[in-house]
């Protein structure tokens, strides 16, 4: 009987046995914080329907490491996400059991009251989701940066910083320093210059849309306007297209200022650990002055009192991201949200700063037309192929003859620039005979040559021209379509065999260049400084620049002209630039006036009369069609939107310019489309908001095809 009943008794004492094991592994839940308990908590999902905040409950052993502004990990979903705590309170609306946290990553609070605030309205001014923006926003944590110390007190102890607690005092250069002369030399020839300095420097926010004076040094101007900013007791952000203008500007500062730790440049060149160690440092409050790029633009400045974008219509300011902000929308919402000043502006204007003007929510900062005519250079336009010069040398080098005869003067005194619109050898490849694009058989891509001894082969998927045949009217033979930066250096280099020739570009972009003669050839954008000045510049394929399909074209061929331009002597001192482009159109009319507001204010205004941002506000939907017509069906459309489309995408013209294939025309491309919808700018938010819950809903579904929103994009074409 023994032996019968061992049996039922192992199994017996099994039951138990797991029974236990199972009531060992439920743990108790947490003691919960002592005082407001609950955590509001923003995880890092970035889908439509959950972009709100979600309430956790705050541990105990949690209480002081869970600081508003701390990141955190929580479950969400059945997986642990990051997110950032937004604060703490006392209860929760939620009615079941809070799930706790389940760590502190980090105590340091890098997400402010104000910087949340910012963006969130960055995120609902573009209808995304406030998780992308914080992406945007909040560079990567590194552990070792946050070692240094966590209050601005301590940098000020240490000396690593020209500020002490809350009220900056301005670290100085060893020698004494003249401001009102420096002021003079950098604004003095503005009208309403040295008042809008003196504004700053009574901490008011003035603001104002800057045309600035050829000739003139931009960083010095703007490391005055900051330096007032800082006298004024309150901080400065200045954002910049690319790490070039943000060495130049770095260097400015650090000449006006003096002292290090005055300022921080953040740009991606400085690598994840250095950029997160300086902008801890603005986070503590330790530097209230950051120059940087366009993630700079949320950089968070304590009681910051002036704004500055410069170049504002380079597309570098254009954030690749969503929910793709414009670096001078974010600034102008910060300087209007915390009563800051703004300086937006370049040497040339673009029509968003010529709407700023109109709505009286900045005033013009130019100079006066005797000084502008004083400080231009002379500005020549040259014709088209028929009046290409008569002699060989002029002929092999692309010049009409004007303008070979100015750079044959030129360069006995100095070195000459010559701007190239597109870069490459020969980037685009067209039939002998009808002169239609030749494109490639297997992707639709263009067909280019990387060299002059190279096989032509497309830009996209890299196979070879091979066995082409042209498909209008059966051609096999190619001719260039559009000449490159290098291809036009070694033109050059054989019309002037004595002259050296330098090139800056893609391949390695140039920051200076001396003033012996020489020819630089250099993209839009690579420009470098020469000393002295260049004695003339050539602005090459006029045509290429203006004839885009693009909203922006002539907008964007006057800022690239005026940008080499800016860089050329005055003409009292002989400096010359040669255009080569239609010189009855506007944007060349305007280059030759140097009137980049007018030109400013003229597009404004035909796009008010098309419809188009500024004037009006756009929205881009971008996905299958199917996909775009179930959003704009769920979208509560504000009164008098207009749909455009869908229409098919067509071929990527953002791969024609970069040449690289766009993501969303990939295997699909040929299902793409795109839509536009366009209400009067007052409906903006109204557009913003109806799209960004249809989103929400599509998202909520599972819609199994994404709909890219972008509001005002930046390229229509």
């Amino acid at each position: 009987m023994a032996n019968r009943d061992r049996p039922a008794d192992d199994g017996e004492q099994l039951a138990l046995v797991r029974a236990k094991v199972r009531r060992s592994r439920v743990k108790p839940p947490p003691r919960q914080a002592a005082e407001r308990p609950v955590a509001r908590v923003v995880v890092d999902v970035s889908l439509p329907h959950l972009d709100r905040p979600f309430d956790y409950l705050v541990p105990e052993t949690m209480a002081d490491a869970a600081v508003p502004g701390a990141r955190v990990r929580v479950r969400f979903a059945g997986q642990q996400v990051n997110g950032f705590i937004l604060d703490r309170v006392a209860e929760s609306e939620h009615e079941g059991a809070l799930t706790p946290l389940a760590r502190v990553v980090s105590p340091e609070p890098v997400l402010s009251p104000d910087l949340a605030r910012l963006c969130r309205l960055v995120a609902d001014r573009y209808a995304g989701v406030l998780p992308d923006v914080l992406r945007l926003a909040i560079p990567p944590r590194h552990a070792r940066a946050e070692g240094g110390g966590s209050t601005a007190s301590a940098g000020a102890r240490t000396g690593r910083t020209g500020f002490a607690g809350t009220q900056p005092a301005r670290a100085r250069p060893p020698g004494p320093v003249d401001e009102a002369a420096s002021s003079e030399r950098a604004w003095g020839d503005h009208v309403g210059g040295a008042e809008y300095l003196r504004a700053l420097s009574d901490g008011r926010a003035p603001r104002a849309v800057w045309a600035a004076l050829p000739g003139r040094d931009w960083a010095a101007a703007i490391a005055e306007a900051c330096a007032a900013a800082l006298d004024g007791g309150r901080g400065a952000l200045v954002v910049v297209p690319d790490a070039k203008d943000a060495a130049r500007l770095d260097a400015a500062l650090a000449a006006r200022l003096g002292g290090p730790g005055a300022h921080v440049v953040l740009t991606a060149e400085l690598g994840p650990a250095e950029r997160y160690r300086r902008w801890l440092a603005v986070s503590r409050g330790q530097v209230r002055l950051v120059v940087g790029t366009r993630a700079a633009a949320f950089a968070p400045v304590a009681d910051l009192g002036l704004v500055v974008c410069w170049d504002d219509g380079d597309d570098l300011h254009v954030e690749p991201r969503a929910p793709y902000p414009h670096a001078r929308e974010v600034l102008t919402l910060r300087a209007h949200e915390s009563g800051a000043g703004a300086l937006i502006g370049g040497f040339a204007t673009t029509a968003e700063g010529a709407a700023l003007l109109a709505s009286g929510w900045a005033r013009p900062l130019r100079a006066d037309r005797p000084t502008v005519r004083a400080r231009a250079p002379r500005i020549e336009v040259a014709g088209q192929d028929a009046e290409l010069a008569r002699d060989e040398a002029a002929r092999s080098a692309r010049l009409p003859s004007a303008a070979w005869q100015v750079a044959h003067e030129a360069l006995t005194n100095g070195p000459v620039l010559v701007q190239v619109p597109r870069r490459g050898y020969l980037p685009g490849l067209a039939c002998a005979r009808c002169r239609h694009q030749a494109r490639c058989p297997t992707c639709a891509g263009p067909f280019a040559l990387s060299t002059g001894h190279a096989v032509p082969a497309c830009r996209w998927c890299g196979r070879p021209a091979g066995q082409w045949r042209c498909d209008v009217c059966g051609g096999q033979r190619l001719r260039a379509q559009v000449t490159g930066a290098a291809r036009t250096a070694e033109e050059l280099g054989r019309a002037f065999p004595s002259v050296p020739v330098r090139t800056s570009g893609a391949g390695g972009v140039l920051a200076a260049v001396g003033d012996a003669p020489a020819l630089v050839v250099a993209t839009p954008g690579a420009e470098p400084v020469a000393a002295g000045g260049y004695v003339a510049a050539l602005l090459l394929d006029g045509w290429v620049l203006l004839g885009r399909a693009d909203l922006r074209a002539a907008e964007e061929a006057l800022r690239r002209w005026l940008n080499a331009a800016a860089l050329v002597r005055d003409g009292g001192s002989g400096g010359r630039v040669v255009v080569l482009a239609d010189s009855a159109a506007p944007a060349v009319q305007a280059l030759v006036r140097w009137d980049p507001i007018g030109f400013a204010e003229r597009e404004l205004a035909e796009r008010a009369q098309l419809g188009f941002p500024p004037a009006m506000r756009v929205a881009g939907l971008s996905g299958t069609s199917t996909a775009i017509v179930e959003l704009l069906s769920i979208a509560d459309l504000p009164m008098g939107a207009v749909v455009l489309g869908p229409v098919p995408a067509g071929q990527s013209a953002a791969a024609d310019r970069t040449g690289t294939a766009d993501a969303s025309n990939g295997a699909n491309g040929a299902d793409q489309a795109r839509a536009l919808v366009r209400v009067p700018r007052a409906q903006g938010p109204a557009l913003a908001t109806g799209l960004r819950a249809a989103a929400a809903v599509r998202s909520a579904r599972k819609a199994p095809d994404p709909v890219r929103i972008q509001i005002d994009p930046h390229d229509l074409d």
